[in-house]
């Protein structure tokens, strides 16, 4: 898996994400610090999880398997070089989203949809929704539901046409709407 083209799409991709850009601080080295987060990510789920690339290298996706994940000093040591990364209080407010957001999660094995990303300039060509049909259909054939979480009101209706559903809705400063999608 190209990690360098990963990072880059995803960097791209969440450069004006407003929950995103909530955790990066906002200063001259604000891009190098996105792309340190996409490759911790890249790191931490190419282990436990499922990396995505389109065919034609324009989207990626980042599925995480949370129940195969483990603490392990690896991990412990990635977290360490994270909150280096973007700084002890962006960390915090980070991980506490992260933990009132697994408290939605089921008990059961399931993909987490951590990020899909597409280039700014080939997004609304449908190559997201592509690569979303791939990721669906991957995780039928693993008998796994699919989890993510949203916080734009437009990506309900893209991933509603791929038979997700809003379960709940959390409020973290912002609403962040919690949706799955069920096995057929």
């Amino acid at each position: 898996m190209d990690k360098k083209l990963v990072v880059e799409i995803l960097s791209a991709s969440f450069d004006q994400n407003n929950s995103f850009n909530t955790i990066i601080k906002q200063d001259k080295n604000r891009k190098i610090r996105i792309r340190k987060v996409f490759e911790y990510f890249f790191n931490t789920w190419l282990n436990y999880g499922v990396i995505f690339l389109s065919d034609d290298d324009m989207a990626c996706a980042i599925v995480g398997l949370p129940h195969l994940k483990k603490t392990t000093l690896r991990t412990i040591l990635a977290d360490i070089k994270l909150v280096s990364i973007i700084g002890v209080s962006s960390a915090k407010k980070g991980f506490s989203r992260e933990a009132v957001i697994k408290k939605k999660h089921p008990k059961y094995p399931f993909y987490y949809l951590l990020f899909i990303g597409v280039l700014p300039e080939m997004q609304n060509k449908g190559i997201g929704g592509k690569l979303l049909a791939e990721i669906v259909y991957d995780s039928q054939k693993h008998l796994y539901p699919i989890y993510l979480e949203t916080y734009l009101k437009k990506n309900i209706q893209f991933y509603n046409k791929f038979g997700f559903e809003i379960f709940d809705e959390v409020e973290l400063g912002f609403p962040v709407y919690c949706m799955r999608r069920n096995l057929n």
